[in-house]
């Protein structure tokens, strides 16, 4: 896969540049120190993957992501960022995001690349914890047009907030089984894989 590389810390990008190289599946096709640079690059470009910081100077990543996107509906951006600040992580999955880590291990992030090459949703495990957070407050979204049922939703929104089968079921007064077949009958309806991106799905509609 072809990635680009955006950190305004030249030597953040030449340290993941050298990381990331010596996966012989990545290659660094370019590297850029702003969200100016991230969208001329992606232009002339077109990687398989944007792998890009936060804050940066006058155009942050998240309004560089927001550009390209709107150019480039396709575009898989990975933001890889020290700040798991709430606004920003909300932010990153309305606008369509493949994932948003925290710069912490960088073992994670090629797995990372190679999961958001395939079409999966990548967030580090900082910022799942603070998504079930985000339905504090806030109204139920509206999936009407994907045929969701009453029963449906209220099973997608304990998913969302981290439950496992059997949580789910406890609290619903449900067997595992039947959670089990509506997770199934969910996922089909709405195209999705699993139960990150049924979770991801959902707070993207909030």
């Amino acid at each position: 896969m072809r990635i680009i590389i955006i950190d305004n810390d030249r030597f953040i990008c030449a340290s993941l540049k050298t990381i990331l190289q010596s996966d012989p599946e990545i290659e660094v096709a370019a590297v850029g120190t702003s969200g100016e640079e991230a969208i001329a690059l992606y232009d002339s470009i077109r990687p398989d993957i944007l792998l890009m910081d936060i804050q940066m100077g006058r155009m942050s990543g998240l309004d560089a992501g927001e550009k390209i996107l709107m150019k480039h509906p396709d575009a898989r951006i990975l933001f890889l960022t020290t700040f798991s600040d709430n606004e920003y992580i909300v932010k990153a999955l309305r606008m369509g995001a493949k994932g948003y880590m925290i710069k912490q291990n960088a073992e994670a992030i090629a797995p990372a690349l190679k999961a958001a090459m395939s079409g999966q949703s990548v967030f580090g495990g900082e910022v799942v914890e603070k998504l079930p957070s985000f339905l504090l407050g806030r109204e139920r979204p509206n999936l009407s047009e994907y045929d969701i049922s009453q029963r449906e939703m209220e099973v997608i929104e304990q998913v969302a907030e981290g439950l496992n089968n059997k949580e789910i079921a406890d609290k619903l007064y449900l067997s595992e089984g039947t959670v089990r077949n509506y997770l199934s009958v969910i996922l089909e309806k709405l195209g999705l894989r699993d139960r990150t991106q049924l979770a991801v799905f959902f707070y993207r509609n909030l």
